[in-house]
C-alpha cells in the first residue's frame, strides 16, 4: 500500500502504524529512502526536494515536502533514529540534500552500490544506478521512463505514473536492502529473463494505492 500525502497527522499516522506492525524488530530495522524533485539545468540554483519516499515491507509512504502543512516531529525523529538503516543507491546524498533544503536528518545509510560491490567483490557495482543494480541482483527490469523521470515532481497531484515510479524505487531499494544485510554469503542471481518489479514483485497496484491530498 502507498500513501501519497502533505498532512503531517497522516505521516504521523502511517509512522505509528509501521512501529506498531515492526516493533519486535524496530531495532534493526532496513528502510527504501528516495528523493525527487523538480529537474534544473545549469546555471540554475537546485530545485528543493518536492517528495520524500520511504518503503518498509508492503507499505510505502510518498511525503510531498513542498506542500506540507508542517514537518511533524514523529518523522523527524523517525529518520534520525539511529537503530534504523535507510538504503538507496546515493542514499548519503540524498540524505544531505534533505538536510540541506528541510533540515532533516538521517541517521544511518548505506549505499547498496557500495555495499553490493564490497559483498560480491564487483568494484562495477559502485558505478551503475538502481536499475541496473536490480537486474544484476535479483534479475528484475524496472521501467524508468525518462519523461517520468524528468517530470513535474512539484506538482500538487502526483499522476499515476509518478506514484508507480516514486514508489518502485523505494521499495525496490528496500527489497535490495534486505538481500545485501543478509548474514549469509548469498550468491549473485543471474538473470534468464526480463520480468518487471512493479507486476512481479511490487506490493503496489494503483487501484490500491491511498492517496491522500
Amino acid at each position: 500500500m502507498t500513501t501519497v500525502t502533505s498532512s503531517a497527522k497522516v505521516v504521523d499516522q502511517w509512522i505509528s502504524r509501521i512501529h506498531q506492525i515492526h516493533h519486535r524488530r524496530m531495532s534493526k530495522l532496513i528502510l527504501g529512502l528516495d528523493i525527487e524533485w523538480l529537474p534544473y539545468f545549469p546555471p540554475e540554483e537546485p530545485n528543493p526536494v518536492a517528495i520524500l519516499q520511504i518503503c518498509v515491507g508492503h507499505r510505502c509512504l510518498i511525503f510531498q515536502l513542498l506542500y506540507n502543512d508542517t514537518i511533524p516531529r514523529s518523522l523527524r525523529e523517525f529518520l534520525a533514529n539511529p537503530d534504523f538503516t535507510f538504503v538507496g543507491v546515493g542514499v548519503k546524498e540524498d540524505a544531505v540534500k534533505l538536510l540541506e533544503d528541510w533540515n532533516l536528518i538521517v541517521g544511518g545509510t548505506m549505499d547498496l552500490a557500495e555495499e553490493a560491490a564490497k559483498k560480491y567483490g564487483v568494484d562495477y557495482y559502485k558505478r551503475i544506478g538502481l536499475k541496473r543494480l536490480a537486474m544484476a541482483l535479483i534479475g528484475k527490469s524496472m521501467k524508468k521512463p525518462k519523461h517520468v523521470t524528468l517530470s513535474q515532481w512539484d506538482s500538487r497531484k502526483l499522476s499515476d505514473e509518478q506514484v508507480e515510479y516514486a514508489a518502485i524505487d523505494a521499495y525496490v531499494s528496500f527489497k535490495l536492502g534486505m538481500l545485501l544485510m543478509k548474514n549469509d554469503h548469498g550468491r549473485k542471481y543471474h538473470s534468464t529473463g526480463h520480468s518487471h518489479c512493479c507486476h512481479d514483485h511490487m506490493p503496489l497496484r494503483l487501484s490500491e494505492t491511498n492517496c491522500v491530498v
